[in-house]
């Protein structure tokens, strides 16, 4: 369930996300699927590359973890606990601003505007946070 809620976040679309889930229903009505079909499917329909995503959240029991901190007016931040070249993008406010930010796991930045405060990942998202 959390990891639907979470592609729903992805996709940030709601009547596409319908839209994705009736197709399901349409495309293989009484069919035998295996899970490549399914992942194959959601993946094109939203047109995204979804396979690290689904292999962090259907095939490990790791929670990804965002690793964080700041510098001036500057955000640094990359995923731990993840699958290899995970980059799930995530939407977070700073300053009461929501905004994407797009972790990889490698250290990327990002400047805000302003001095950071009140930073908050959206707690759609199925994930651990760490602040150093």
């Amino acid at each position: 369930g959390n990891m639907l809620h979470i592609l729903r976040q992805l996709i940030d679309d709601d009547e596409k996300w319908r839209q994705i889930l009736r197709g399901l229903n349409e495309k293989f009505f009484h069919q035998t699927v295996s899970k490549t079909q399914i992942e194959n499917y959601i993946s094109q329909q939203c047109g995204m590359n979804l396979k690290q995503f689904f292999d962090q959240y259907l095939r490990t029991i790791k929670i990804p973890t965002l690793e964080y901190y700041f510098i001036d007016n500057k955000l640094i931040y990359r995923w731990i606990n993840v699958v290899a070249v995970f980059d799930m993008p995530l939407k977070v406010s700073i300053n009461k601003e929501s905004i994407w930010i797009y972790p990889k796991t490698k250290w990327s930045h990002q400047y805000i505007k302003g001095k950071p405060a009140n930073f908050a990942v959206d707690p759609n998202f199925y994930i651990s946070v760490l602040q150093h």
